[in-house]
Protein backbone atom coordinates (compact mmCIF):
# COMPACT_ATOMS: atom_id res chain seq x y z
CA UNK A 1 0.00 0.00 0.00
CA UNK A 2 1.43 3.32 -0.82
CA UNK A 3 2.23 6.23 1.57
CA UNK A 4 -0.38 8.84 -0.18
CA UNK A 5 -2.78 5.97 0.17
CA UNK A 6 -2.22 5.35 3.79
CA UNK A 7 -1.74 9.30 4.43
CA UNK A 8 -4.52 10.25 2.09
CA UNK A 9 -7.83 10.56 4.93
CA UNK A 10 -5.82 11.97 7.44
CA UNK A 11 -4.27 14.64 5.09
CA UNK A 12 -7.97 15.34 3.27
CA UNK A 13 -9.13 16.24 6.60
CA UNK A 14 -6.15 18.14 7.65
CA UNK A 15 -6.41 20.50 4.26
CA UNK A 16 -10.29 20.62 5.29
CA UNK A 17 -9.82 21.62 8.70
CA UNK A 18 -6.75 24.63 7.16
CA UNK A 19 -9.69 25.40 4.99
CA UNK A 20 -12.85 26.10 7.29
CA UNK A 21 -10.46 27.88 9.52
CA UNK A 22 -9.04 30.06 6.63
CA UNK A 23 -12.95 30.54 5.49
CA UNK A 24 -13.80 31.75 9.29
CA UNK A 25 -10.92 34.20 9.66
CA UNK A 26 -12.51 35.62 6.37
CA UNK A 27 -15.66 35.63 7.41
CA UNK A 28 -14.94 37.49 10.63
CA UNK A 29 -12.87 40.05 9.26
CA UNK A 30 -15.94 40.81 6.87
CA UNK A 31 -18.04 40.86 10.19
CA UNK A 32 -15.75 43.36 11.62
CA UNK A 33 -15.82 45.16 8.64
CA UNK A 34 -19.08 45.27 8.41
CA UNK A 35 -20.36 46.51 11.96
CA UNK A 36 -17.34 49.14 11.41
CA UNK A 37 -17.56 52.22 13.95
CA UNK A 38 -20.68 51.40 15.09
CA UNK A 39 -19.96 49.59 18.81
CA UNK A 40 -17.52 52.81 19.06
CA UNK A 41 -20.09 55.15 18.51
CA UNK A 42 -22.61 53.08 20.68
CA UNK A 43 -20.00 53.06 23.75
CA UNK A 44 -19.33 57.15 22.61
CA UNK A 45 -23.42 57.52 23.49
CA UNK A 46 -23.30 55.40 26.74
CA UNK A 47 -20.29 57.08 27.88
CA UNK A 48 -21.53 60.59 27.94
CA UNK A 49 -25.22 60.01 29.43
CA UNK A 50 -23.02 58.58 32.21
CA UNK A 51 -20.96 60.95 32.66
CA UNK A 52 -23.91 63.58 32.36
CA UNK A 53 -26.47 61.87 34.32
CA UNK A 54 -28.64 61.22 32.04
CA UNK A 55 -29.06 64.19 30.41
CA UNK A 56 -27.72 63.05 26.81
CA UNK A 57 -30.38 60.67 26.02
CA UNK A 58 -33.02 63.43 26.50
CA UNK A 59 -35.34 64.08 23.02
CA UNK A 60 -34.16 67.34 23.04
CA UNK A 61 -30.44 66.70 23.38
CA UNK A 62 -30.96 63.97 20.47
CA UNK A 63 -32.98 66.26 18.15
CA UNK A 64 -29.52 69.13 19.16
CA UNK A 65 -26.76 65.83 17.85
CA UNK A 66 -29.35 65.01 15.29
CA UNK A 67 -29.36 68.63 13.46
CA UNK A 68 -25.29 69.24 14.17
CA UNK A 69 -24.80 65.43 12.47
CA UNK A 70 -26.84 66.81 9.66
CA UNK A 71 -24.53 69.00 7.86
CA UNK A 72 -21.32 67.31 8.37
CA UNK A 73 -23.38 64.32 7.08
CA UNK A 74 -23.98 65.63 3.48
CA UNK A 75 -20.54 67.13 3.10
CA UNK A 76 -19.55 63.65 4.18
CA UNK A 77 -21.03 61.87 2.10
CA UNK A 78 -19.87 63.42 -1.17
CA UNK A 79 -16.20 63.25 0.31
CA UNK A 80 -17.17 59.72 0.01
CA UNK A 81 -17.21 59.91 -3.38
CA UNK A 82 -14.58 61.76 -4.01
CA UNK A 83 -12.32 59.84 -1.32
CA UNK A 84 -13.35 55.96 -3.07
CA UNK A 85 -11.25 57.72 -6.30
CA UNK A 86 -8.50 58.11 -4.43
CA UNK A 87 -8.62 61.99 -4.18
CA UNK A 88 -9.59 64.66 -1.56
CA UNK A 89 -11.35 67.37 -1.38
CA UNK A 90 -10.11 69.94 1.15
CA UNK A 91 -12.71 72.99 -0.28
CA UNK A 92 -15.91 71.59 0.88
CA UNK A 93 -15.69 73.88 3.40
CA UNK A 94 -15.22 76.66 1.29
CA UNK A 95 -17.65 75.60 -1.12
CA UNK A 96 -20.32 75.81 1.64
CA UNK A 97 -19.57 79.22 2.61
CA UNK A 98 -19.90 80.77 -1.02
CA UNK A 99 -22.93 78.42 -1.65
CA UNK A 100 -24.77 80.09 1.43
CA UNK A 101 -23.51 83.33 0.47
CA UNK A 102 -24.95 83.23 -2.50
CA UNK A 103 -27.93 82.42 -1.83
CA UNK A 104 -28.75 84.28 0.95
CA UNK A 105 -27.73 87.33 -1.22
CA UNK A 106 -30.25 86.23 -3.51
CA UNK A 107 -32.93 86.04 -0.72
CA UNK A 108 -32.72 89.48 0.45
CA UNK A 109 -33.26 90.08 -3.38
CA UNK A 110 -36.81 91.20 -4.24
CA UNK A 111 -36.26 90.01 -7.99
CA UNK A 112 -34.12 87.01 -7.28
CA UNK A 113 -35.42 85.99 -3.78
CA UNK A 114 -37.25 82.60 -4.86
CA UNK A 115 -34.08 81.27 -6.63
CA UNK A 116 -32.23 81.61 -3.82
CA UNK A 117 -32.28 78.00 -2.82
CA UNK A 118 -31.22 76.87 -6.70
CA UNK A 119 -28.72 79.25 -7.12
CA UNK A 120 -26.55 77.91 -3.90
CA UNK A 121 -27.09 74.39 -4.85
CA UNK A 122 -25.73 75.69 -8.71
CA UNK A 123 -23.09 77.91 -6.94
CA UNK A 124 -21.72 74.49 -4.97
CA UNK A 125 -21.92 72.14 -8.73
CA UNK A 126 -19.55 74.99 -10.37
CA UNK A 127 -17.20 75.47 -8.15
CA UNK A 128 -17.16 71.34 -7.92
CA UNK A 129 -16.96 71.41 -12.05
CA UNK A 130 -13.86 73.21 -11.49
CA UNK A 131 -12.34 71.27 -9.12
CA UNK A 132 -12.68 68.10 -11.21
CA UNK A 133 -11.94 69.79 -14.25
CA UNK A 134 -8.26 70.92 -13.19
CA UNK A 135 -7.99 67.28 -11.64
CA UNK A 136 -9.23 64.82 -14.69
CA UNK A 137 -8.12 67.52 -17.75
CA UNK A 138 -5.43 69.08 -16.37
CA UNK A 139 -3.52 65.86 -14.51
CA UNK A 140 -3.15 68.62 -11.68
CA UNK A 141 -2.74 66.55 -8.18
CA UNK A 142 -6.54 66.59 -5.77
CA UNK A 143 -4.56 67.96 -3.16
CA UNK A 144 -3.04 71.44 -4.44
CA UNK A 145 -5.74 71.60 -6.25
CA UNK A 146 -8.60 71.80 -3.41
CA UNK A 147 -6.04 73.48 -1.24
CA UNK A 148 -5.62 76.09 -3.43
CA UNK A 149 -9.50 76.03 -4.04
CA UNK A 150 -9.36 76.73 -0.13
CA UNK A 151 -8.27 79.57 0.00
CA UNK A 152 -9.49 80.86 -3.18
CA UNK A 153 -13.13 80.20 -2.91
CA UNK A 154 -13.10 81.36 1.17
CA UNK A 155 -11.79 84.54 -0.64
CA UNK A 156 -14.83 84.47 -3.18
CA UNK A 157 -17.29 84.26 -0.37
CA UNK A 158 -16.02 87.23 1.54
CA UNK A 159 -16.10 89.02 -1.73
CA UNK A 160 -19.75 88.15 -2.07
CA UNK A 161 -20.57 89.57 1.09
CA UNK A 162 -18.04 92.26 1.03
CA UNK A 163 -16.19 90.66 3.90
CA UNK A 164 -19.54 91.10 6.33
CA UNK A 165 -22.70 89.17 7.50
CA UNK A 166 -26.00 88.97 5.49
CA UNK A 167 -28.93 88.38 7.53
CA UNK A 168 -32.51 87.34 6.35
CA UNK A 169 -34.89 87.12 9.31
CA UNK A 170 -37.30 86.77 6.58
CA UNK A 171 -35.80 83.39 4.75
CA UNK A 172 -37.77 81.95 2.21
CA UNK A 173 -36.06 78.60 2.72
CA UNK A 174 -35.47 78.80 6.78
CA UNK A 175 -38.10 75.53 7.18
CA UNK A 176 -35.03 73.62 5.94
CA UNK A 177 -32.83 74.42 9.14
CA UNK A 178 -35.61 74.79 11.86
CA UNK A 179 -38.89 72.83 11.05
CA UNK A 180 -39.60 69.46 11.79
CA UNK A 181 -41.25 66.41 10.83
CA UNK A 182 -43.02 63.93 13.60
CA UNK A 183 -40.76 65.17 16.16
CA UNK A 184 -37.28 64.67 13.19
CA UNK A 185 -35.29 67.82 12.10
CA UNK A 186 -35.84 68.75 8.66
CA UNK A 187 -32.10 68.42 8.28
CA UNK A 188 -31.63 65.27 9.65
CA UNK A 189 -33.93 64.12 6.97
CA UNK A 190 -32.39 65.89 4.13
CA UNK A 191 -28.88 64.32 5.58
CA UNK A 192 -30.70 60.63 5.55
CA UNK A 193 -32.24 60.82 1.95
CA UNK A 194 -28.57 61.81 0.68
CA UNK A 195 -27.05 58.77 2.57
CA UNK A 196 -29.60 56.48 0.94
CA UNK A 197 -29.41 58.06 -2.77
CA UNK A 198 -25.26 57.88 -2.15
CA UNK A 199 -25.91 54.48 -1.58
CA UNK A 200 -27.80 53.54 -4.50
CA UNK A 201 -25.27 55.40 -6.63
CA UNK A 202 -22.57 53.48 -4.83
CA UNK A 203 -23.87 50.24 -4.60
CA UNK A 204 -26.64 49.83 -6.91
CA UNK A 205 -25.54 51.33 -10.61
CA UNK A 206 -22.82 50.83 -13.05
CA UNK A 207 -21.35 54.22 -12.15
CA UNK A 208 -20.49 52.91 -8.46
CA UNK A 209 -18.69 50.01 -9.72
CA UNK A 210 -16.87 52.40 -11.71
CA UNK A 211 -16.02 54.54 -8.79
CA UNK A 212 -14.92 51.42 -7.11
CA UNK A 213 -12.66 50.04 -9.80
CA UNK A 214 -11.01 53.35 -10.46
CA UNK A 215 -9.73 54.00 -6.72
CA UNK A 216 -9.09 50.40 -6.66
CA UNK A 217 -6.96 50.22 -9.50
CA UNK A 218 -6.85 53.29 -11.41
CA UNK A 219 -4.73 51.85 -14.30
CA UNK A 220 -6.67 48.78 -14.64
CA UNK A 221 -10.21 51.21 -14.76
CA UNK A 222 -8.35 52.95 -17.85
CA UNK A 223 -7.21 49.72 -19.92
CA UNK A 224 -10.72 48.51 -19.00
CA UNK A 225 -12.38 51.29 -20.62
CA UNK A 226 -13.82 53.81 -18.00
CA UNK A 227 -13.74 57.12 -18.85
CA UNK A 228 -11.52 58.10 -15.76
CA UNK A 229 -11.77 61.67 -16.42
CA UNK A 230 -15.21 61.56 -16.74
CA UNK A 231 -16.26 59.67 -14.01
CA UNK A 232 -13.76 62.08 -11.65
CA UNK A 233 -15.41 65.33 -12.86
CA UNK A 234 -18.59 63.50 -11.96
CA UNK A 235 -17.18 62.96 -8.08
CA UNK A 236 -16.10 66.23 -7.73
CA UNK A 237 -19.40 67.30 -9.11
CA UNK A 238 -21.23 65.59 -6.56
CA UNK A 239 -19.18 67.18 -3.77
CA UNK A 240 -19.49 70.76 -5.02
CA UNK A 241 -23.22 69.74 -5.20
CA UNK A 242 -23.23 68.91 -1.39
CA UNK A 243 -21.51 71.04 -0.22
CA UNK A 244 -23.85 73.35 -1.96
CA UNK A 245 -26.83 71.61 0.19
CA UNK A 246 -24.56 72.32 3.20
CA UNK A 247 -24.47 75.83 2.58
CA UNK A 248 -27.86 75.96 2.18
CA UNK A 249 -28.70 74.45 5.53
CA UNK A 250 -26.60 76.31 7.41
CA UNK A 251 -27.80 79.43 5.97
CA UNK A 252 -31.39 78.18 6.87
CA UNK A 253 -29.98 77.43 10.63
CA UNK A 254 -28.68 80.89 10.94
CA UNK A 255 -30.64 82.78 8.82
CA UNK A 256 -27.44 84.65 8.02
CA UNK A 257 -23.90 83.84 6.20
CA UNK A 258 -20.75 85.08 6.50
CA UNK A 259 -18.28 84.36 4.27
CA UNK A 260 -15.27 84.06 6.66
CA UNK A 261 -16.52 82.20 9.94
CA UNK A 262 -19.46 79.82 8.15
CA UNK A 263 -18.34 76.07 7.37
CA UNK A 264 -14.47 76.77 8.74
CA UNK A 265 -12.85 73.97 9.62
CA UNK A 266 -15.82 71.81 8.10
CA UNK A 267 -13.67 69.36 5.68
CA UNK A 268 -11.49 68.15 8.33
CA UNK A 269 -14.77 66.99 10.37
CA UNK A 270 -15.95 65.73 7.12
CA UNK A 271 -12.32 63.65 5.94
CA UNK A 272 -12.33 62.23 9.60
CA UNK A 273 -16.18 60.96 9.08
CA UNK A 274 -15.24 59.13 6.08
CA UNK A 275 -12.40 57.36 7.43
CA UNK A 276 -13.67 56.36 10.64
CA UNK A 277 -16.48 55.29 8.50
CA UNK A 278 -14.04 52.67 7.01
CA UNK A 279 -13.35 54.40 3.91
CA UNK A 280 -9.48 53.77 2.74
CA UNK A 281 -7.52 56.80 2.09
CA UNK A 282 -6.03 55.37 -0.90
CA UNK A 283 -9.72 54.80 -2.53
CA UNK A 284 -11.72 51.76 -3.44
CA UNK A 285 -12.57 50.53 -0.08
CA UNK A 286 -15.71 52.04 1.72
CA UNK A 287 -19.50 51.99 2.31
CA UNK A 288 -21.61 55.12 2.55
CA UNK A 289 -23.14 53.70 5.68
CA UNK A 290 -20.31 53.29 7.52
CA UNK A 291 -19.58 57.47 6.41
CA UNK A 292 -23.03 58.60 8.30
CA UNK A 293 -21.41 56.42 11.74
CA UNK A 294 -18.54 58.25 11.21
CA UNK A 295 -20.50 61.89 11.28
CA UNK A 296 -22.67 60.95 14.05
CA UNK A 297 -19.43 60.07 16.29
CA UNK A 298 -18.04 63.34 15.42
CA UNK A 299 -21.71 65.14 16.50
CA UNK A 300 -21.85 62.64 19.57
CA UNK A 301 -18.04 63.56 20.10
CA UNK A 302 -18.54 67.63 20.06
CA UNK A 303 -22.26 67.71 21.71
CA UNK A 304 -20.77 65.54 24.94
CA UNK A 305 -17.50 67.71 25.36
CA UNK A 306 -20.04 70.72 25.35
CA UNK A 307 -21.80 69.24 28.00
CA UNK A 308 -19.16 68.06 29.85
CA UNK A 309 -17.65 71.67 29.80
CA UNK A 310 -14.79 70.67 27.51
CA UNK A 311 -12.79 74.41 26.49
CA UNK A 312 -13.06 74.97 22.44
CA UNK A 313 -9.28 74.47 23.01
CA UNK A 314 -9.89 71.19 24.14
CA UNK A 315 -12.41 70.28 21.67
CA UNK A 316 -9.86 70.98 18.80
CA UNK A 317 -7.37 69.26 19.83
CA UNK A 318 -9.32 65.85 20.74
CA UNK A 319 -10.98 66.27 17.23
CA UNK A 320 -7.30 66.99 15.48
CA UNK A 321 -6.57 63.39 17.61
CA UNK A 322 -9.44 61.75 16.53
CA UNK A 323 -8.39 62.38 12.87
CA UNK A 324 -4.89 61.00 13.61
CA UNK A 325 -6.37 57.65 14.94
CA UNK A 326 -9.02 57.53 12.34
CA UNK A 327 -6.11 57.76 9.62
CA UNK A 328 -4.34 55.06 11.50
CA UNK A 329 -6.93 53.00 11.87
CA UNK A 330 -6.96 52.97 8.18
CA UNK A 331 -3.62 51.85 8.10
CA UNK A 332 -4.17 48.88 10.32
CA UNK A 333 -7.01 48.05 8.61
CA UNK A 334 -5.40 47.71 5.41
CA UNK A 335 -2.47 46.00 6.87
CA UNK A 336 -5.00 42.91 8.02
CA UNK A 337 -6.63 42.99 4.56
CA UNK A 338 -2.98 42.61 3.19
CA UNK A 339 -2.14 39.84 5.26
CA UNK A 340 -5.36 37.72 4.59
Amino acid sequence: MSKSTIGGPAAAQTSTERIGMSARKVHIRRLISAIGMLPVLIILCFAFNFATEGTFFTGQNIAIVSQQAAINTVLAAGMTFVILTGGIDLSVGSMLATAAMTAMLCSVNPTFGAFALPVGLITGIVLGLLNGGLIAYFKLPPFIVTLGSLTAVRGLARLFGNDGTVMNPNLSFAWIGNASILGVPVLAIIALAVILISWIVLRRTVLGIWIYALGGNPAAARLSGIKVPLILLFVYAVSGLLSGLGGVMSAARLYAANGLQIGQGYELDAIAAVILGGTSFVGGVGSIWGTLVGALIIAVLSNGLVILGVSDIWQFIIKGLVIIAAVALDRVRRSGENRT
